[in-house]
């Protein structure tokens, strides 16, 4: 689906995606009052209603394994998020070990890059145009800082250890989370939960052809239940846009003394 769908407060996205689901079933629903027409309805009636079950089937099994990707995605861009946000909250502790004048210096070189992240990557990842090719250049900084320290205790020099440890887990962290941003249900897959739920939709329609009552309430109930897991899945396909977005929060908390950075982020992404 398109940026600008999934960029919809969920109420709206709902809206659009009822609508066009029932569309579609109205458009099945017309196509079934025409073949039923005379004498062929007698031959569409004698469809067997036990097809029905294993079509079910089939279309829950498609919304079950599109939706572990999901959800497996958001909980892997939440983890992402999280660790990188302990990561540079380690570093900011362990460096109260380091002379005045270079834990300054890492202070603000995170603060940079906690203010980058949130005001640029965050908003090109909802658009999916975050690469790793971008270099976060406060973080690599950070990073030959701590190597070029020259500890002069054993207590500086395990903390320049462990700030080392750290920082290369707030790089991963970070690609992570870009990988992660990029993913989304494919097109094939969207396009193969459609075609199921139009198979069911028309299997139901020519099951109830002799009425036209019972035809139409049967599709709209079954569409109206579609729409809902084609709702909550395009609700969470994109982890870092839309109502329910992976936000930057645990990346603010780094630093809280900071003033709050809301400037470039998504519109979601600055709410409380």
């Amino acid at each position: 689906m398109s940026d600008w769908i999934h960029g919809l407060p969920v109420v709206w996205m709902g809206v659009v995606i009822f609508g066009l689901t029932y569309l579609a079933t109205a458009v099945l629903y017309l196509i079934v009052l025409f073949l039923s027409r005379h004498e062929r309805a007698r031959s569409l009636k004698n469809v067997s209603p036990g097809m029905l079950s294993p079509l079910g089937v089939l279309f829950g099994l498609f919304v079950a394994f599109t939706a572990v990707q999901v959800w497996s995605d958001n909980d892997r861009a939440t983890e992402a998020v999280d660790r990188e946000a302990s990561s540079l909250k380690a570093v900011l502790v362990l460096s109260s070990a380091l002379p005045a004048e270079s834990q300054q210096r890492l202070h603000d070189l995170i603060a940079s890059h906690v203010e980058n992240a949130v005001t640029h990557e965050w908003p090109m990842m909802a658009h999916r145009d975050a690469t790793l090719t971008m270099t976060p250049e406060h973080l690599a900084e950070a990073l030959q800082l701590t190597l070029a320290f020259n500890p002069s205790t054993a207590g500086q020099t395990a903390a320049q250890r462990e700030m080392a440890t750290a920082l290369e887990n707030a790089f991963d962290a970070r690609r992570q989370r870009i990988l992660i941003s990029r993913i989304q249900v494919s097109f094939f897959k969207w396009a193969c939960l459609f075609m199921q739920a139009a198979c069911i939709l028309f299997a139901i329609g020519l099951l109830h052809c002799d009425n036209r009552l019972s035809a139409g309430l049967a599709m709209g109930v079954f569409a109206s239940g579609m729409a809902v897991c084609f709702l909550l899945i395009a609700g969470y396909d994109r982890p870092f846009v839309g109502q329910y977005m992976v936000r930057p929060d645990p990346l603010l908390q780094v630093l809280p003394d900071q003033a709050p950075i809301t400037q470039g982020m998504p519109a979601a992404a600055s709410r409380n």
